[in-house]
Formats: C-alpha cells, sequence, structure tokens
C-alpha cells in the first residue's frame, strides 16, 4: 500500500535530513518542520512507516535512532481485463494479457487493470484511454469512483445508494445522466485506486 501524503512527507524529510546532516532528525526537529501540534503525532507517524517497512527505530531511544529503509519503487504484474466504458456500460472485454505497473499505484488484495472507453468520468480526470488500475472488493462506499456490472455489462461510475434498494452510478460528466437500478440488478467489481496515462498513442499487444 502506497504512504499517506503525510507519511510521504515524514519520510521525506527525514532522509533529507540525514542526507545534509549524516544522522536522523529529533522528533522536535520532525514536529518543528513539519508543523505538528505534538509529539504525539510525529510518533505516531514514525510507527506507521515502521510498520510498512520504511524504517527501524529502537523506540526506548527517542533522540536521533532512526533508520530509513528503501521505498518499494519496483512495478509488478497484473491482468489486464480489457475495456470498460466511462458512458454506456458495454461488456468489459476478456484478454489473455496482463500489464506491468508501479506497485504505488496498487490497492490491498487482487488487482487488475482495464482500458478507459468514453468520457463520462472527464471530470474527474479520467480520460479515453487512460488505464484504471483496480482493486476487487464487492462493496462500496458512496462517492467512490467504481467498476460495477450493470445487468452483466461494465461501467466505471461514481457509486451512490440510493433508499428503498435502489443504486445510482453517476458519471463525472455534467452533460450526462446517472444510471439509476435496482441493487439486484447492480455487482461491485472494485474500486478504482490508481490511473496510468501515456501522452502518445501506444496500443496495448
Amino acid at each position: 500500500m502506497p504512504l499517506t501524503p503525510a507519511q510521504q512527507r515524514v519520510y521525506q524529510f527525514v532522509q533529507d535530513y540525514m542526507r545534509i546532516n549524516g544522522s536522523a532528525p529529533s522528533y522536535e526537529e520532525i514536529r518543528k518542520h513539519l508543523g505538528f501540534r505534538s509529539l504525539n503525532a510525529v510518533s505516531k507517524h514514525l510507527k506507521q512507516l515502521e510498520q510498512r517497512g520504511c524504517l527501524q527505530s529502537p523506540w526506548s531511544n527517542r533522540k536521533r535512532a532512526l533508520e530509513l529503509l528503501p521505498l518499494r519503487s519496483g512495478s509488478t504484474s497484473i491482468p489486464f481485463l480489457g475495456v470498460v466504458a466511462a458512458g454506456a456500460p458495454i461488456e468489459a472485454v476478456e484478454i489473455p494479457e496482463s500489464i506491468e505497473v508501479p506497485e504505488s499505484l496498487l490497492g490491498s488484495g487482487s488487482n487488475f487493470a482495464l482500458r478507459v472507453h468514453g468520457d463520462s468520468m472527464i471530470e474527474e480526470g479520467i480520460r479515453e484511454g487512460d488505464i484504471l488500475i483496480i482493486a476487487r472488493q464487492p462493496r462500496a462506499e458512496n462517492g467512490q469512483t467504481v467498476v460495477a456490472l450493470v445487468r452483466g455489462e461494465a461501467t466505471v461510475k461514481k457509486f451512490y445508494r440510493q433508499p428503498e434498494e435502489w443504486i445510482e452510478l453517476r458519471p463525472a460528466n455534467s452533460a450526462m445522466e446517472p444510471i439509476r437500478v435496482r441493487s439486484d440488478d447492480v455487482e461491485i467489481v472494485g474500486a478504482v485506486v490508481g490511473l496510468l496515462r501515456h501522452y502518445r498513442t501506444r496500443a496495448l499487444g
């Protein structure tokens, strides 16, 4: 799982400080530089970095005993399952192919990729030809951008649960209408967790 923006800021400051000074910063120096209100906030972020395998520290010594570990910067291969509509639902075409993506773009659990067709999510920055990274999950929270099967056809939209067992799948394009269907007619495939874009035309396969 990628670092949160706050965790990334802490990691980057510690890394820069150690490169310049040859030793780790104190908790107070981290707190002051990054604007945290307390040393407890600093401790919380450092322990989260340790849990993610980015940092080591003998916590009995709070002075300058931090040791950074390299961030994961490699890529991994995930299934590429075809095309998903960002307009009217169309069927995702399953093809026997995979794609290399940065590990930082992956969500937890199983991931796969789909290429976007259509412009109904343009106001969310999702464009025709973009490759979406999807984390498989069977449920969604209101406001999440999801890939959903509507009566067996795939589409990418923002998910909203409505009263009386209705689901609304909203486009991010003010010129288009939402899709409103019974919950029994919708299957959540996964949530969008990343996006790849090529600035020149390049076909997969």
